[in-house]
């Protein structure tokens, strides 16, 4: 091949969970004490990264022009109806920018698939093609359109000869699969998509706002037809269609094409990008899902469901505050009734504000037993008559806590707050043995029982600072500096025993804690010493649980991520500037979004502190929740779920089997026959979103069917896919186009 003008492409990877991370339970003392008490609610603040990574932006797509030309007598044998809900990704080699972007959202998803490196491995006709003549994929992601790539001499050749495009495309007509560009630029080589270039450059942290076209808004049917989508970091091509094509504009910015459905001449379906992104980005998770959905027609292994879990820690105990000026408060605040009262204002104002997307809420609230008045009696109820914040009572909290026990979740989270965890060796540290432990988990729930408390049930168990579970700082009398992840290995064995013997099947972990993070998305970690509980972890947040009010929430995050910030001397400066409040919440609830768009179930984790009312009817945590839902809504109208914790760990049980059933699983559409048969040689459960079957569970989300399968090993079932409407006519696909409003998310069953 010819040595092709063009520029190198600039690739940039990422590597690393996001740590977001100012956590803790109630108490930080500015010293370290000398001899803590085992019993005493202390905490650790550990800043993690206060923004999402900026990722390099990848240069231009290398430029050829001329089409391959197209051989129809390329013919894939035993052609058929029958494909397997699998994808292929096709990348240039392993470190293509757009492999781990497709890698991530088909992990979030749960979906099989396969990568291809085109330049190492060849493409033949047995690679798509089962011998019995059953399509080994129902979908192909292309991360370009072109597979370009400039050898060492310089020249810029194609990963795929003449032949091998040429089969690709043969298997795509002759099964009627679709095909997904995610970074396209303008010209003729391999194929012509009618793109004509009006410009082209790299786009910063000033984004470049991309509409979606009534066409565009029936293939991201996960959006709102009105969002606008943010493209940052990005290379972009703006277009313009070739006059005379049948090529559908999708995505537009001041009138130039981002985004086209171009069918080829030979009847192929093809939905292109003409910008490049990057997992971490917003528009990572806007776009992409909807491509896959649009690839495979709706038919997939996997599912992606958006969620909205809040934890609230220590309720009933006292917390520290830190003033603005620096200076702690040990033991300084203890929620009051009217600031328990104006918390459950605020929720249902919430669920009123943004009715489309969250239709219910409630928080969870990880009580302490301890601190509650049994004796204390209800001042009402608070859908009839209220809580009367005026009657006499021994404790006002208490009292307004069992008015609103029906309001918010509850989660055993012990009954005084201790460290779970031993360190042996040291005569000086604290000791919590077994029975100990056991009155801790026991005896909360008696109190939670005791005042009719809306209890999650015993099931669930949240240790104060996810102790006893490998994670604590050497130096026990050290109560400032972060703590040592040591690894499950190095919990507590009494605390699983424990644990385990009371019934709790979900312990809460810290998605700040490499140990604590599954090896899956949405998944749990079932514990190495104890297999019968499942971790589940949080999300921590740099909201400080020692800050009331806005002025100490902004004094902290500065004090850690300002330019002159002397928390942890000074080694987490990040900003250029200090933030004021408002940008703190506006940095913090992006990194939120991120997780609510992808999909990620986890709670996100506060504390006490954050409850206090500091202006009438405003706290820290709803002004975080009232931005993170406000952004949401601005850009989906698929509803965010509220699950109790005993259905989101058994969610996260199913997802983790899902994923260890699923390389066993083989799944192929009849579509002749209109059916999906999905077989496994291992017991699990499985996900199928676009397909049921009676005696499936299943639910209706965002017009969106998925069951959720639970099979014997050996076992196949058969199930019959639901409509799904995507293409823009009768001439694109299988199935027309037609106005159907999407029907109301169906009641989820137990498990999710």
């Amino acid at each position: 091949m010819n040595s092709l003008e063009g520029k190198r492409i600039f690739l940039v990877a990422f590597t690393g969970a996001l740590l977001v991370v100012l956590m803790g339970c109630a108490r930080l003392q500015n010293p370290p004490r000398a001899n803590p008490s085992n019993n005493q609610n202390t905490g650790h603040v550990i800043p993690g990264q206060p923004a999402l990574p900026q990722p390099q932006i990848p240069g231009p797509l290398p430029h050829k022009e001329g089409p391959v030309p197209l051989k129809m007598g390329i013919r894939p044998l035993g052609v058929s109806d029958r494909v397997q809900l699998r994808f292929l990704v096709i990348a240039n080699d392993a470190n293509d920018f757009g492999l781990p972007t497709w890698r991530a959202i088909l992990d979030q998803v749960g979906a099989s698939y396969d990568v291809l490196l085109a330049q190492s491995a060849p493409l033949t006709v047995d690679s798509l093609v089962d011998p019995d003549g059953t399509g080994r994929y129902n979908g192909i992601l292309l991360t370009n359109n072109s597979l370009l790539y400039q050898d060492s001499s310089g020249n810029f050749l194609s990963a795929f000869d003449g032949v091998e495009w040429n089969v690709l495309w043969d298997y795509e007509r002759n099964y009627k699969v679709r095909q997904v560009s995610l970074y396209t630029s303008y010209g003729t080589f391999p194929e012509d998509y009618c793109l004509r270039p009006v410009s082209e450059g790299g786009v910063y942290d000033t984004a470049l706002n991309a509409s979606m076209t009534s066409a565009g808004a029936k293939v991201f049917n996960e959006l709102k037809a009105s969002a606008l989508i943010p493209i940052t970091y990005s290379y972009v091509y703006q277009n313009s269609l070739a006059p005379g094509c049948t090529a559908t504009t999708l995505l537009t910015s001041g009138g130039n094409v981002l985004g086209v459905l171009s069918p080829s001449a030979d009847g192929r379906e093809r939905l292109a990008l003409t910008f490049t992104t990057n997992q971490y980005l917003l528009q990572a998770n806007l776009l992409p899902y909807s491509l896959i959905r649009w690839a495979s027609k709706g038919v997939f292994l996997g599912e992606r469901k958006h969620y909205l879990h809040v934890d609230v820690d220590d309720w009933f105990n006292d917390a520290d505050e830190r003033n603005p000026d620096g200076s702690y408060v040990p033991g300084g605040f203890r929620m009051s009734a009217s600031d328990a009262f104006s918390t459950y204002q605020i929720q249902r104002s919430l669920i009123t504000k943004y009715a489309s997307v969250l239709p219910s809420f409630m928080l969870n609230l990880a009580y302490n037993g301890e601190g509650a008045d049994t004796t204390a009696p209800a001042n009402g109820t608070s859908g009839a008559t209220g809580c009367d914040l005026t009657l006499a009572s021994p404790d006002p909290l208490t009292s307004t806590s069992r008015c609103l026990r029906n309001d918010f979740r509850w989660i055993n989270h012990t009954l005084t707050h201790p460290k779970m965890q031993n360190y042996p060796g040291d005569p000086t540290c604290p000791t919590i043995t077994a029975a100990q432990i056991r009155t801790e988990i026991r005896q909360n729930i008696d109190v939670g029982n005791t005042l009719g408390l809306n209890l999650t049930n015993w099931r669930v168990l949240k240790t104060g600072e996810s102790s006893g579970l490998g994670v604590y700082n050497p130096d026990c009398h050290n109560d400032i500096d972060p703590p040592t992840d040591f690894g499950l290995l190095a919990s507590n064995p009494d605390l699983l025993n424990e644990a385990a013997l009371y019934g709790v099947k979900y312990l809460h972990g810290n998605m700040s804690f490499k140990s604590h993070q599954p090896g899956c998305f949405n998944c749990g970690i079932y514990h190495p010493m104890k297999p019968s509980l499942l971790i589940v972890p949080d999300w921590p947040t740099n909201v400080a649980y020692l800050a009331t009010t806005p002025d100490e929430e902004a004094s902290i995050y500065n004090c850690f991520f300002g330019p002159s910030g002397t928390c942890a001397g000074g080694q987490f400066r990040y900003w250029p500037q200090d933030l004021t409040y408002p940008q703190v919440v506006d940095a913090e609830t992006n990194i939120a979004l991120n997780h609510l768009a992808t999909g990620s179930a986890y709670a996100h984790t506060f504390h006490i502190a954050n409850l206090r009312q500091y202006s009438p009817n405003q706290n820290l945590v709803f002004d975080w929740m009232d931005a993170l839902v406000g952004k949401y809504a601005s850009y989906f109208k698929a509803s965010l779920k509220n699950l109790s914790w005993p259905n989101l760990g058994a969610y996260t049980a199913n997802r983790t089997s899902h994923f260890s059933t699923l390389p066993a699983t083989k799944a192929v559409w009849d579509r002749a026959l209109n059916q999906v048969a999905v077989s496994t040689t291992a017991a699990g459960t499985l996900y199928l979103s676009g397909a049921t079957a009676t005696g499936v569970s299943s639910e209706t989300y965002n017009g969106n069917t998925i069951s959720r399968l639970s099979l014997a090993a050996g076992q196949t079932l058969t199930l019959t896919p639901a409509a799904y409407v995507a293409t823009l006519s009768a001439d694109l696909g299988d199935v027309s186009l037609q106005t159907l409003p999407d029907p109301p998310d169906s009641a989820p069953s137990d498990g999710q």
